[in-house]
């Protein structure tokens, strides 16, 4: 049974009651090696799907990449009933964001999700025509060489191992609307901690409403960095 399609095409089917299929079509940019990889890696340190097979598919419009995985406990944070509960969804966001970070060590994970590399993947966006009409409506009035220019500026990092995609999907709750784990790890990597709040945040926007950002700052358990929110998010909408 289908039950998400992304939007580069991917999909994920839920496999009778206790597995999920990921595919992904050549050329969209979608790593299900390397995010198996990562799984594999994460995998008793926080609540994240456990690998069970992967490999290449070549059988026409199949072609491209699979990942079966076994199926988390849990529902996504954007399943109706959380929609309709958006206080008890958004602590669970924030919490469960700060637990994947103290859980996973820097010093013992071989991935990273680097600003030079995302940055440079941004350039090349740039290169190949995309521009500020195809940016979240916050950054369309900045041209595209400002962008840049702002991105070429970093932030001092405060580093964590972070998810990489720590949007609302990605995250499981349990019946109670505790956090239950989190999916789509294909990122996952060393890299300033507000490279994931930053957008955690923003998500919670997109998905429940305007309003709730500082709810998930709280149940995170930081105070709103400005600086470093404004740097995060238009490094996602260009890269």
């Amino acid at each position: 049974m289908p039950v998400w399609r992304n939007e580069v095409g991917g999909l994920t089917f839920r496999v009778g009651s206790g597995h999920h299929l990921k595919w992904a079509p050549d050329g969209v940019g979608l790593d299900l090696p390397g995010e198996a990889e990562r799984m594999v890696w994460a995998a008793g340190r926080t609540p994240v799907p456990r690998v069970v097979a992967h490999g290449n598919a070549g059988d026409g419009r199949w072609t491209g990449t699979w990942l079966v995985t076994e199926t988390l406990p849990g529902e996504s944070a954007v399943a109706p009933r959380w929609i309709a509960d958006p206080a008890r969804a958004v602590e669970a966001l924030g919490a469960g964001l700060r637990a994947l970070h103290d859980s996973l060590d820097v010093a013992d994970c071989p991935f990273a999700w680097s600003v030079r590399d995302r940055v440079a993947n941004a350039r090349d966006r740039a290169d190949a025509g995309d521009g500020p009409e195809s940016w979240f409506p916050e950054h369309r009035t900045i041209p595209l060489a400002d962008a840049l220019a702002r991105l070429a500026d970093a932030p001092e990092p405060d580093l964590v191992v972070c998810h990489g995609d720590a949007c609302a999907p990605n995250t499981l709750l349990s019946d109670d609307g505790a956090w239950a784990g989190h999916v789509d790890l294909g990122s996952l990597g060393v890299a300033d901690r507000w490279a994931d709040v930053a957008v955690a945040a923003w998500s919670t926007e997109w998905n429940y409403g305007p309003g709730w950002d500082g709810a998930l700052y709280e149940a995170y358990g930081v105070d709103p960095d400005a600086e470093k929110i404004a740097y995060y998010r238009l490094l996602w909408d260009l890269s």
